[in-house]
């Protein structure tokens, strides 16, 4: 479906970490890699666009926040986008980096306070419904 997915890893953070063939110099190319490829992407958000957080309180609002940084740094008119944040507990960072600061000059934010086991399906039923109308 030509949907971009990235991955940004905190060293230390997860449990493969732990084990002896884990390659950090990899595993930090990589994350450089995609925060690039996120970057870029995000400066495609111009009058239209989602951004969607599933339950990181740290790592994705914040790497969120400095890809929109550098791609309006860099000129592009990233605005008038949604976002939405997905937590069983809302947090700082989330609503901050992720609903509020990134549409303050356009676009909306919204919260979703739920178990992840009930508001992923939901939402995904959500999405498959509004294809089947168009």
């Amino acid at each position: 479906m030509d949907i971009p997915a990235t991955v940004h890893a905190a060293i230390g953070t997860d449990i493969i970490h732990q084990q002896p063939t884990m390659d950090g110099a990899a595993t930090g190319e990589m994350s450089f890699r995609d925060f690039k490829i996120l970057c870029n992407i995000v400066k495609g958000l111009k009058g239209g666009g989602v951004v969607v957080n599933f339950g990181s309180a740290v790592l994705l609002p914040e790497v969120f926040l400095k890809a929109l940084t550098v791609a309006r740094n860099l000129g592009a008119k990233a605005k008038g986008f949604t976002t939405a944040n997905f937590d069983m507990i809302q947090h700082y960072r989330p609503r901050m980096n992720v609903v509020q600061r990134p549409t303050k000059d356009g676009g909306r934010g919204y919260m979703f306070t739920g178990h992840h086991e009930i508001m992923i399906p939901l939402f995904c039923a959500m999405i498959k419904n509004q294809m089947r109308t168009r």
